[in-house]
């Protein structure tokens, strides 16, 4: 009996998809929940797991090729056909047992042997160091200590992007095209868009960090204690300080809908991060009523997901205001792009010790320059410059956050 695979159901926001990789091919056992087939959107990379047991039939997909929500990509032959494989992986392993796998085998102890079988080692596949080359309890513990250590390697080849930028040799003019990724081109096309038709305009400040780095080194360790090893960082008091300021400014939590100004009771804040596929921005729900805690919590599961590539299209759909942090990478000064239909992006940038003129004395103080690019259309220069200001003195006076001054 064939079972068919098919394409997961896009969302309404989702068009289509493209075969990115078959992880079996034709002829290949497969079992329940094996992954089979990954599929790009635009938005997140979407796994196809196995209905059921059997061997992989035909691919009707290849990769490359452009997918509809619940188009056929293959099947998988149910029956006799998938239990072959299985079945024949027991018999060659009795043909292979030597006849006199008994006490008196020469080929390896009856401890090395049962210790193998335990383990999931192939016995013959252990070079044996005692007489005669008798395989030994001891060279069975050395194989089965190199099986645990292989997959510390394995990784590291893993996570080497499929679209890694290539490596060339001094003086080589060779040359090397790769397609680009559904996710770098939509990121690419967004990006125009919003210069193309945006009345888009960016506005600076400058940020003390000292209030809020002596807190955090205060209570850091207690914090992590207190809430299951999550990590008090950043991110969080930014993201409390934006939500703060987007209730005293609704036009900048707002967006244009045609000829409509769509002004949100709520904040859905967006968190732009990086991985191998690009820049993906999952968003926190409800962020204002969020703690210190959660939203910390909430980004650091973001991160594990994006770059485990198990980010959802849920996760990263919606979103009424975005923070895209820059100085992770050393980024001192930017100009942040907006994402559409949002009206307005804070960027946070690399915190540096600068010489400050405070109360007529020069001390050196921990700064940092936010920018806050706005869409003109909907936010006017005095709105963007003073909810950006807004943000600088809770950040500066984190007290303001608790007193709601």
């Amino acid at each position: 009996m064939a079972i068919e695979i098919k394409a997961p159901s896009f969302p309404e926001s989702v068009a289509d998809g493209t075969v990115a990789t078959w992880h079996k091919k034709p002829g290949d056992a497969v079992k329940r929940d094996d992954l089979i087939v990954d599929i790009e959107t635009d938005k997140v990379v979407l796994e196809v797991l196995a209905e059921a047991d059997g061997v992989l039939g035909a691919i009707v997909a290849n990769e490359g090729d452009t997918v509809l929500s619940n188009q056929v990509l293959g099947s998988i032959e149910e029956g006799s056909a998938a239990a072959a494989p299985a079945a024949a992986a027991p018999a060659a392993a009795q043909a292979a047992a030597p006849a006199d796998a008994g006490e008196d085998d020469p080929v390896a102890a009856p401890a090395a042997r049962k210790l193998a079988e335990e383990n999931g080692i192939n016995i013959a596949s252990v070079a044996g160091t005692g007489k005669g080359g008798r395989v030994t309890k001891e060279d069975v513990v050395a194989a089965v200590a190199a099986k645990k250590a292989a997959p510390a390697t394995a990784p590291a080849k893993a996570a080497a992007p499929a679209a890694a930028a290539p490596v060339f040799a001094a003086g080589d003019r060779t040359e090397k095209r790769v397609p680009m990724t559904r996710v770098r081109a939509t990121v690419a096309k967004r990006l125009v868009e919003a210069q193309s038709n945006m009345a888009m305009l960016t506005t600076f400040n400058e940020v003390d960090m000292t209030e809020v780095m002596a807190l955090r080194s205060k209570y850091k360790d207690l914090f992590e204690k207190s809430h299951n090893g999550v990590r008090l960082g950043f991110m969080s008091f930014f993201v409390k300080a934006a939500t703060e300021a987007l209730k005293r400014f609704p036009a900048v939590n707002a967006s244009i809908d045609g000829a409509d100004i769509v002004y949100h009771g709520y904040a859905d804040v967006g968190v732009a991060v990086s991985s191998e596929r690009g820049l993906v921005v999952p968003v926190l729900r409800n962020a204002e009523l969020m703690s210190l805690a959660e939203i910390e919590g909430g980004i650091a599961t973001f991160g594990k997901k994006a770059r485990d590539g198990k980010l959802t299209i849920d996760e990263m759909t919606g979103g009424t205001f975005t923070i895209t942090n820059g100085g992770t990478f050393g980024s001192m000064m930017s100009t942040p792009i907006v994402n559409p239909p949002q009206a307005a992006i804070l960027g946070m940038h690399n915190i540096l010790q600068r010489p400050m003129a405070i109360n007529g004395q020069v001390v050196i103080r921990p700064m940092m320059y936010l920018a806050l690019s706005y869409d003109h259309r909907l936010i006017d220069g005095k709105e963007a410059v003073t909810f950006l200001v807004t943000i600088k003195n809770l950040l500066e006076d984190p007290a303001r956050l608790l007193l709601d001054i």
